[in-house]
């Protein structure tokens, strides 16, 4: 029953428009995208939509973590498909999950976690569930090196009066400092390369919680929630320019929301480089189709 509120506490409180990040920039990018519709049949081909509707790097730095909620997601995942996975992250992001425009701002979840989940509903009540979601994703610490993640938790107090954190004088808590304010990291996932659930025709970096008990550091609450024996939760991300990332996080292989990863230092460090090249670390494989520059044959 309480794997359950690991989903809820990510997103209850996020709303159409997200919060954190999507507090500003009221437009959508000023980029091209291939015309769609609405039936499976109307929706554009990746390999073409690449090669005609190709991004810029001009083009990526017009795409802000701020702005991406203000696009329907069709248009997100033409975004993504036109994106490839670059460097591993390495050291601590910021993180914010979003709807995209049109969408209901919330989650469908009965459909994937079954009657169990009304249960926890009648159980949570009372609880403050807008301040929970607030409080819970608020970043990641990647650990390039041993293909690792942590996720970074600010308000510990929320989830140890959920009892949804045990504790042991034998394995505490892990925290860092980040932006002056102790997090504590729960939730580790293995880092690797795999194929994309949206978009095969390149490799997307993959965070992976469906073995997070065999990873160092692992406690059953609230780890566990996270991993197979919770809602087999599934992210992937590519890179839109250096130091942002574009995500889309799955429950037992069903897409559920659109996420974006900052780290502002490796952005302004990166940004000139990147601006006059084009070119990044690729970590992943990057597929078979040539990318080529905007307006070229």
């Amino acid at each position: 029953m309480r794997i359950a509120t690991f989903a809820i506490c990510a997103v209850i409180a996020l709303g159409g428009s997200g919060c954190g990040f999507f507090d500003s920039d009221k437009k959508p990018p000023d980029i091209s995208f291939a015309p769609y519709g609405e039936g499976y049949s109307e929706k554009p081909d990746f390999a073409q939509l690449e090669y005609q509707y190709p991004l810029s790097p001009k083009d990526l730095y017009k795409i802000t973590p701020k702005n991406l909620s203000f696009l329907d997601q069709e248009q997100v995942d033409q975004i993504y498909a036109r994106l490839s996975a670059g460097p591993i992250p390495d050291g601590p992001f910021e993180g914010d999950l979003f709807f995209a425009r049109g969408g209901s701002g919330k989650l469908r979840l009965s459909e994937i976690a079954g009657g169990g989940l009304r249960e926890l509903l009648v159980n949570m009540a009372g609880h403050k569930l807008d301040l929970v979601g607030e409080t819970l994703w608020k970043g990641k610490v990647f650990y390039r090196d041993e293909r690792l993640l942590r996720n970074r938790i600010e308000d510990l107090g929320t989830l140890k009066k959920l009892g949804l954190v045990e504790e042991s004088a034998d394995q505490p808590l892990q925290s860092i400092k980040f932006n002056g304010k102790d997090q504590w990291l729960l939730f580790p996932a293995k880092l690797h390369c795999g194929q994309s659930l949206l978009d095969s025709r390149r490799e997307s970096i993959i965070i992976d919680y469906a073995f997070t008990d065999e990873l160092p550091g692992y406690r059953r609450l609230p780890d566990m929630m996270a991993g197979r024996d919770g809602f087999a939760i599934r992210d992937e991300i590519r890179m839109v320019h250096p130091g942002f990332y574009l995500g889309r996080a799955y429950m037992d292989r069903s897409f559920v929301v659109n996420f974006v990863l900052y780290n502002k230092e490796i952005a302004e460090r990166a940004r000139d480089a990147f601006m006059e090249s084009g070119q990044a670390q690729q970590d992943c494989w990057t597929g078979t189709q040539v990318a080529r520059a905007p307006g070229g044959q």
